[in-house]
């Protein structure tokens, strides 16, 4: 009987515990001030973004203390397909995610579960896909990418790990934290994806230089983020598990199968575009790859260089929209137009304010940045200090680029979160293929690999322009006045 008694007990206050948790959860999409609502999103997410960045900028860096160009540029040419990996989980985490959001704010959770659970094995059936045709292609895939016969065995080596073996974690973990970040547990989500990218600083090193021998850095470098991302892809089901105890969250085969053919619809309306957006981008680095790597293997590694680096403020400011997103998507479908516009608003300020910031600081950076990538006293000595040289250059005509980015992005977010997923795929083929690609092979005939450079701020900025008017638009079919 006392048994029975405790037993209850327990039950009890685990039923409050999660009542309590459901209305802070609440609290912050409904009441919470703005700008406080936005941070709580918002800083998590961008210390992790920061701090992942800071692992694949540790990589670059432990790389360029070989001195070593060569390896350099095969890490260039395999981002292509660690981009990849990116579009494939905003398919399911984006779309899944701000799917999961908007029917929090109809109230609809038992849906809001079967969405969470599809997503969740629609992206580990893409991840075999992918990771099955990449090894199957290896070779064809590197050459088209970019890879010549100085960089393919590089390049081979960090693509075995990490997207032959790596897919997997990798996509779910970021699927998983989408979903937590959608649910009101950005914390969570950041914490994981965060104590992935610590662990792979930690053990890049280790690898590199102490575990494997002289010339398979770069497998060194690629070992670690695997073992680092599968670290991460357990704490998050572990802690999606737990949320789900509160949150309308699943891993249950049966939700996923129950899921409405409506739901289906707009899950793929926005994760689709979403992955084409990043996608497209992806495309676009390939055309930079190739049409950098035709003028030669050091303005190749100069321009990988400065793709590191520029990274950093895009970070913060994808940070700061993922933050935005959900709350975005959760008032957009309970009708709260007036908060929805503020957190519009707050978030555009704040991306502006961090991308005018940091073209002050790479501008003022440009010569010393690239140096922390690559040694200029090690290996070819002459050829380090060609690709700095090139680096330099590139980057401070690239960080131009700063805040008409941060609009796109913001933009698209905020279309994503609305649903919108007609105008997010028009926005991403307009941006990439009707501004940035054809202005990067205009400007690289005519100027050069300074031309390709200034192609990214040249594109972005019309497709800003292009973004605001689309996003004008939809805001004023929303019935509700402009910010």
């Amino acid at each position: 009987m006392q048994k029975k008694m405790t037993q209850n007990n327990i039950t009890s206050q685990q039923k409050k515990n999660g009542t309590d948790t459901a209305a802070r959860k609440r609290e912050l999409f409904e009441t919470m001030p703005v700008g406080r609502a936005l941070a709580t999103m918002a800083i998590p997410t961008i210390i992790s973004q920061l701090i992942n960045l800071i692992y694949n900028m540790v990589d670059a860096f432990f790389i360029g203390r070989t001195g070593n160009s060569y390896m350099m540029a095969a890490t260039t040419v395999t981002l292509t397909m660690v981009m990849m990996n990116v579009a494939f989980s905003n398919l399911f985490g984006v779309g899944g995610g701000s799917l999961v959001a908007r029917l929090m704010g109809v109230q609809k959770t038992d849906e809001a579960r079967r969405v969470s659970a599809y997503s969740v094995y629609g992206a580990i059936v893409l991840s075999v896909v992918y990771s099955a045709l990449i090894g199957l292609f290896m070779n064809p895939v590197l050459r088209f990418l970019g890879a010549s016969d100085a960089t393919l065995g590089f390049a081979r080596q960090y693509t075995l790990f990490v997207i032959v073996i790596g897919t997997l974690p990798g996509i779910l973990s970021m699927v998983l934290a989408h979903l937590l970040r959608n649910a009101g547990y950005s914390a969570q989500a950041s914490m994981g994806l965060s104590g992935g990218g610590i662990l792979n600083i930690l053990l890049d090193p280790l690898f590199m230089f102490v575990i494997l021998p002289k010339g398979y850095e770069v497998a060194g470098a690629a070992i670690a983020t695997l073992i680092s991302n599968t670290a991460a892809c357990i704490y998050l089901l572990l802690a999606y598990r737990k949320a789900s105890e509160t949150a309308p969250l699943s891993m249950r085969m049966t939700d996923a199968r129950q899921m409405t053919r409506e739901s289906r619809r707009s899950l793929f309306s926005v994760g689709v575009p979403s992955a084409i957006l990043t996608g497209l981008f992806d495309v676009a680095n390939i055309c930079v790859n190739i049409l950098a790597s035709a003028h030669s293997d050091l303005v190749l590694a100069g321009m990988g260089i400065v793709m590191k680096v520029e990274r950093i403020p895009n970070a913060v400011n994808v940070g700061i929209c993922q933050g935005m997103l959900p709350i975005v998507a959760y008032n957009y479908s309970s009708g709260n137009r007036d908060r929805m516009h503020r957190i519009i608003g707050t978030a555009r300020i704040a991306g502006l304010t961090v991308a005018g910031i940091s073209i002050a600081a790479l501008m003022t950076f440009a010569k010393p940045l690239p140096k922390l990538f690559l040694s200029t006293s090690a290996g070819d000595v002459e050829a380090a200090l060609a690709t700095v040289g090139y680096a330099a250059a590139f980057l401070r005509i690239r960080c131009l680029a700063s805040p008409f980015q941060f609009l796109n992005y913001h933009s698209s977010f905020c279309m994503q979160g609305m649903g919108k997923g007609k105008e997010t795929m028009l926005h991403a083929i307009v941006r990439e293929l009707v501004f940035y690609i054809p202005l990067m092979f205009l400007l690289d005939r005519l100027f050069g690999e300074y031309g390709l450079a200034s192609a990214l701020p040249a594109g972005e900025a019309c497709g800003a322009v292009f973004a605001l008017l689309l996003l004008r638009h939809i805001l004023k079919k929303s019935g509700k006045k402009q910010m």
